[in-house]
C-alpha cells in the first residue's frame, strides 16, 4: 500500500514538473495548485457522501468499487 502511495506521489510531482517546465508561468502554477487541490476535495468529499450515505456498513476500494456495488444493487 505504501509503494502505491509512493508511486502517486512520484506520477504526480513528475506531471507537475514536466507542465512547469512546459509553461513557467505563474497563472500556470496556480492553475495547476487549484485544480489538483479541487480534485482532492472531490474524491475526499465523494467518499463522505457514500459513507454517510449510501452505505455506512461497506468498505469501499475506490470509486469503482462504488459504481459496481450500486450496479449490482440494480
Amino acid at each position: 500500500m505504501w509503494v502505491k502511495a509512493a508511486l502517486f506521489l512520484l506520477i504526480g510531482m513528475t506531471s507537475s514538473a514536466l507542465i512547469l517546465m512546459e509553461a513557467p508561468e505563474l497563472h500556470v502554477i496556480v492553475l495547476l495548485v487549484l485544480a489538483i487541490w479541487s480534485f482532492c476535495r472531490a474524491y475526499y468529499f465523494a467518499f463522505y457522501v457514500i459513507e454517510h450515505y449510501i452505505d455506512p456498513s461497506y468498505r469501499y476500494s475506490g470509486l469503482f468499487s462504488v459504481i459496481r456495488q450500486v450496479w449490482k444493487k440494480r
